[in-house]
């Protein structure tokens, strides 16, 4: 499939566009304050780290959004247990203080529904490295969001993230194995990469699901289960990723 591969700062007039197509992300998901307070000034403060994907009619069928961080800043130095949520914080905390970012951190990379199947994807981690380099940075970073976990929610992550294909040892999952494909390897897991909590009504209205049971509950799209607590009237969900990291 023919695709233009380029960044939002070369085409500002995608940004409606870029915007408005349907993400992938579980509902609950985007009840995430780091992101819900932070994720929608990226394309704003951070245009030439937005890719869009266009096809041979000019449709976008694909985005990638990363941000620029400092992660050999005093204090820092290793990649963060608090994984997607602290890139973020990191990456505006950096623009507000004037320091000089020396990595990229992957935020998001959604294709468009009717064009999944396509390799799209991997396309889209190649342009994302390929962006990084241009822009001076020495190294590209994801919190990857395994997207076969699910279907595993009680395999812990340090599990998962082990678990190779015997005929190639690849990484089982399928986004995993694209990063690595690409060139990425795996580093570490980043145990509280988002945190979602709210009421046992809102994670009811979320989720469709009572919420009615002390402890581990499994919802459909969560990678680990959410923790409910009756007795208190609430639930938090803890989602770990995975650190892959493409050295440039």
């Amino acid at each position: 499939m023919k695709l233009e591969i380029t960044t939002l700062a070369a085409r500002p007039e995608l940004a409606g566009a870029l915007g408005e197509m349907p993400d992938t992300w579980p509902e609950f998901v985007l009840e995430d304050l780091v992101g819900w307070a932070n994720f929608p000034r990226i394309a704003e403060e951070f245009p030439e780290y937005v890719l869009v994907a266009t096809d041979t009619d000019g449709e976008v069928v694909a985005r990638g959004y990363s941000v620029p961080f400092a992660l050999d800043a005093p204090g820092r130095g290793r990649l963060p247990s608090g994984g997607w949520d602290q890139e973020l914080l990191w990456a505006f905390s950096d623009l507000r203080r004037g320091r000089t970012p020396d990595t990229v951190g992957a935020v998001e990379i959604t294709v468009a529904g009717d064009h999944l199947g396509k390799g799209i994807s991997g396309r889209m981690v190649e342009a994302m490295r390929e962006n990084a380099r241009a822009l001076g940075h020495r190294e590209l970073v994801a919190p990857v969001r395994p997207n076969a976990k699910h279907l595993r929610p009680d395999l812990p992550m340090t599990e998962y993230a082990r678990l190779t294909r015997a005929e190639d040892g690849l990484p089982e999952d399928p986004w995993l194995r694209v990063h690595v494909r690409a060139g990425g390897v795996v580093d570490s897991v980043a145990p509280v990469s988002m945190t979602v909590s709210g009421t046992l009504e809102q994670w009811r209205e979320w989720t469709g699901l009572p919420f009615d049971t002390e402890g581990p509950v499994e919802v459909p799209g969560a990678l680990v289960p959410v923790h409910c607590s009756v007795t208190h009237g609430y639930a938090v969900y803890a989602e770990p990723n995975v650190w892959v990291r493409h050295r440039l």
